[in-house]
């Protein structure tokens, strides 16, 4: 992968984190990939080296598991991972949120017996947020949690759920106080071998197929009460804290796939040759190379901009919806691009830009639709 450009001030220990990404993805990410797509398995073999290199919980503290960086760190690690594939780098995104929310609202026992043991891919975690009604307008919640002496009873369907098919554990968004509206949410860690979970069909995915979805079902789950994650009632405020580092991941994953987009466009535009010389010396091809280029660019800028805004403790909910939808309406728009610069080979599978167009469209609806991150970026310019 050639080198990529990094902004003026970067430290020397971001660079050596982006490094040890590259070579990772490089090495270890890269070979399976086709692989993966085709076989929409869980790597867990992958995932654990994956952490015994360091590279789940980027900005979780040290002393809880993880490599105790930052923001700037974790949007380096996710464009490198997903350069490799996009679907390893979802897996560190995943990791990254729910590392994030038990930092910082787990109790001990929580991030002992479930934080450090998913921090060494010892366990496996799902985000169960979305339901049939419920997807970017969460008052559609309908999933609720009643109490029951000093626990809960859970009762509820998800669906589209990053990693049910294979997940040990879930937070799950329920409703605790029907009339509360948003303050009536709470999360929940949920064992999901517990009596009265089920698991529904895994789904067959266009893109990042190697990303396990699915659906999940709570029938009467009686849970203790230390399964409450947080204060009882806090559950959508705790979600909300989260969504900027996770748009930020997310554009960071379209950036590599982006960025993987131009350098196989720049080398296959060298390569391949019509009319006696090579494509790349058409003006229509050099164009197209030359707004992927711009683009991924302007991206980096964007994402990189909008961690050090979190990095350096304010909010960063403009900046990060901008870098959000900017990065992943790029990401499809070029590797449609790079797809028609390999002509007949780029829709043929098995050709690397064929799978970075599939694996791009996701990114311009999960964390936050483009169609919300724009009505997001307008209230805020006109609060």
């Amino acid at each position: 992968m050639p080198d990529t450009p990094m902004p003026a001030g970067m430290a020397d220990w971001h660079i050596a984190m982006r490094d040890a990404a590259r070579r990772f993805a490089e090495e270890e990410v890269a070979p399976l990939a086709v692989e993966l797509d085709e076989s929409e398995r869980y790597p867990a073999e992958l995932y654990q080296r994956l952490a015994a290199a360091g590279l789940f919980g980027i900005s979780v503290p040290e002393e809880l598991g993880g490599a105790g960086a930052d923001v700037l760190a974790y949007a380096l690690v996710m464009e490198e991972l997903s350069r490799g594939y996009a679907s390893v780098a979802d897996q560190v995104g995943l990791v990254e949120l729910l590392g994030t929310l038990l930092t910082q609202h787990g109790t001990q026992e929580q991030q002992d017996r479930y934080l450090r043991p998913l921090l060494r891919a010892e366990r496996r975690c799902a985000y169960a947020l979305t339901e049939a009604e419920a997807g970017s307008d969460l008052a559609g919640l309908k999933t609720r949690a009643r109490r029951k002496g000093e626990g809960w009873v859970l009762d509820g369907a998800k669906l589209w759920i990053h990693n049910a098919p294979v997940a040990d554990f879930a937070a799950v968004l329920a409703r605790t106080d029907p009339e509360a509206g948003h303050r009536g949410m709470s999360i929940f860690l949920v064992d999901l071998d517990a009596p009265g979970v089920t698991r529904d069909r895994k789904e067959h995915k266009m893109g990042q197929r190697a990303s396990q979805v699915g659906g999940l079902r709570f029938d009467n789950v009686e849970l203790p009460a230390a399964a409450l994650l947080g204060q009882e009632g806090r559950g959508f405020h705790m979600m909300m804290s989260v969504l900027d580092k996770g748009r930020i991941g997310i554009g960071a994953l379209a950036l590599g796939i982006l960025q993987a987009a131009l350098d196989d466009s720049v080398e296959y535009a060298k390569q391949r040759r019509q009319f006696g010389q090579p494509i790349g010396d058409f003006q229509a091809v050099q164009w197209m190379i030359a707004d992927m280029a711009k683009d991924a660019h302007a991206a980096r800028l964007m994402v990189h901009h909008a961690a050090h805004m979190l990095d350096a403790g304010g909010r960063a909910t403009l900046e990060a919806s901008m870098a959000k939808c900017f990065a992943s309406d790029a990401a499809v728009q070029r590797t449609a691009d790079a797809v028609q610069i390999h002509g007949g080979s780029g829709y043929i599978r098995g050709v690397r830009v064929e799978r970075l167009f599939r694996d791009a469209k996701i990114t311009q609806i999960y964390e936050g639709t483009n169609q919300i991150q724009r009505m997001i970026m307008a209230r805020n310019l006109m609060a």
